[in-house]
């Protein structure tokens, strides 16, 4: 079993002969083992994109690239960031159980509220949320 705490991103070894370029599989079985990092961390990037928005990635090659493309499609600006940081933090502080919701329903939409937040950047105490 091979781990590796880093993972080199791999650069496709290819060559040019009239014109037309082929890429040259991985001979060593590290290279194969990387290979296939990289295609699953492609393809798990890939699927969590909707689907009217797969043409625009597919043409991205490496996982870097295509997650630095969907972080700069997706993540919005600083203006939508602190926006949305706003909104999540009304609907933090209006917060109240439903009568007709089950417990873990309403538990699983606070953690939902504070992940969310969490992500934006925003910590919220655990004083708060008791």
């Amino acid at each position: 079993m091979m781990t590796v705490s880093k993972v080199p991103m791999l650069k496709p070894v290819s060559t040019v002969v009239e014109g037309v370029e082929t890429i040259i599989a991985p001979a060593t079985a590290e290279e194969k083992a990387q290979r296939r990092i990289e295609l699953k961390a492609r393809s798990t990037l890939l699927k969590g994109i909707p689907n009217e928005h797969q043409l625009k990635f597919n043409f991205i090659k490496d996982a870097k690239s295509l997650l630095h493309a969907i972080e700069k499609r997706f993540g919005g600006n600083a203006a939508t960031k602190k926006t949305q940081r706003n909104l999540l933090k009304q609907q933090y502080e209006n917060f109240n159980a439903s009568s007709s919701e089950v417990l873990d329903q309403t538990f699983n939409r606070l953690q939902k509220l504070i992940s969310q937040l969490e992500i934006l950047g925003k910590s919220i105490l655990q004083e708060d949320v008791n």
